[in-house]
Order: structure tokens, then sequence, then C-alpha cells
């Protein structure tokens, strides 16, 4: 009698265990479920952004058919963004290489890194070594929110813009488009700004030849001079 007491007190303590915390006593088995799935929305991941949603779901399949790929692992999809800034001012001011790293954390939402120069030139009183620019390296969720942010609200405020050079690929479906001017992103403010100066922005791409990257790139959005 007392091991069968023993053994039926323990099952209920296991019952009483395996109940959520949340749900109260004479709560509906809707409301427990309901209150589950409000603390998966709130305690989830972040969702994913725009443009990636938008390749998994419908670019990547009308890449297929339109370069006639037999396989999915075929179609070509952007790896990383790479933006790199230089200054030759750097040389004689420092300072100002200090806030052009600042500037480009800004837009890229990630730390930047100082690039030095690999050879000395007497001519420009450059040594190899020196600080002379800056560079970041974007993948992943971050690589998409910048492309989203790049096509949608940058490139617009570029005046009298009549779209990218879509010859400027490598031949290897990687392709690079110069900014002459940082204040066309929101995120810097045109009072505080302490040098006008240019940018290069690089896209990687798995993609085989210039014209997969190039339908790539179209499909995501860039828009190439006609």
């Amino acid at each position: 009698m007392e091991d069968s007491k023993k053994s039926s007190g323990t099952a209920k303590g296991k019952q009483a265990a395996s109940k959520p915390k949340s749900a109260k006593k004479g709560s509906t088995a809707k409301e427990v479920k309901e209150s589950s799935k409000d603390s998966s929305v709130t305690t989830g991941s972040a969702p994913l952004p725009r443009l990636k949603k938008k390749y998994s779901e419908e670019i990547r399949n009308e890449l297929i058919k339109e370069l006639s790929l037999k396989n999915v692992m075929e179609a070509p999809r952007l790896t990383k963004i790479t933006i790199n800034v230089g200054l030759g001012e750097a040389v004689s001011n420092p300072k100002l290489l200090d806030s052009a790293v600042k500037e480009l954390e800004l837009i890229s939402g990630q730390k930047a890194v100082k690039t030095k120069a690999r050879k000395s030139i007497a001519g420009f009183k450059l040594r190899e070594g020196m600080p002379i620019g800056s560079m970041v390296t974007l993948r992943g969720n971050k690589m998409w929110e910048f492309l989203d942010r790049f096509i949608s609200i940058a490139l617009p405020r570029i005046r009298d813009f009549k779209g990218l050079n879509e010859k400027a690929f490598d031949g290897r479906g990687n392709f690079t488009t110069g900014i002459k001017e940082q204040i066309i992103f929101p995120e810097i403010k045109y009072d505080e700004v302490s040098l006008f100066h240019g940018m290069d922005v690089t896209f990687s791409t798995t993609a085989r030849t210039d014209d997969e990257g190039r339908a790539l790139l179209k499909h995501l959005g860039i828009p190439f001079r006609k």
C-alpha cells in the first residue's frame, strides 16, 4: 500500500511540473495556447530582411528559369558587400580619417577598419604602413539591410541620377560602383561633415559570368543605366 501511494504521489508531481508556469488556475486550454503564442512572438528571432526574403521566395526561382539552370544551388546569390573609402588627405591630417571611419560605421552599422598603404611613394609623402583609408565588409542580414537602404534611399538622393554603369563587372560576376559623396546616405548629417569624400561599393556574388551577376543584381533592384 505504501509503495502504491509513493508511486501515485510521484506521478502527480511530474504532472504538476509539466504544466506551464504561465497558466493560471482555472484557465481554459484556448487561453493557455494564446498566451504561449504571444510569448513566442515577443521572444522569437528578428524577422528576415525584406530583400533576403524576396530572393528566397521569388528571385531565385526567376533566375533558375531565366538562366536555364538545372539545380537550385546553381542560382547566383549575393555573398558580401564591401565598402571602401580612400583618403589621400589623411597623410597630412590624420583626424580626417577618424571622422571618415565614424561615418562609415554609421552608414554600414558595423565597425570599420583602417586600411594602410602597401608601399611608399615619395612624391605623395606616403610611407608604407601609413593609414590612408577605411573599409567594412558586410555579410548576412546586415548586408541585405544595407542593400535595401542603398537601393531605396541612397541612390535616389544622387543629383541627376540616371543609373549605374552595367559594364563595371570584373569578369567573374562581381560588380563595383563609385559614390562621389557620402551625404547621399541619410545617416550622415550635412552640418557635421568635415570633408566630402567618395567611396567604392563592391557587390560580391557566386555568379560564374557577368551576365549571371547582372541578372541577379537587376532582380534585386539595382538600377542600371540604359
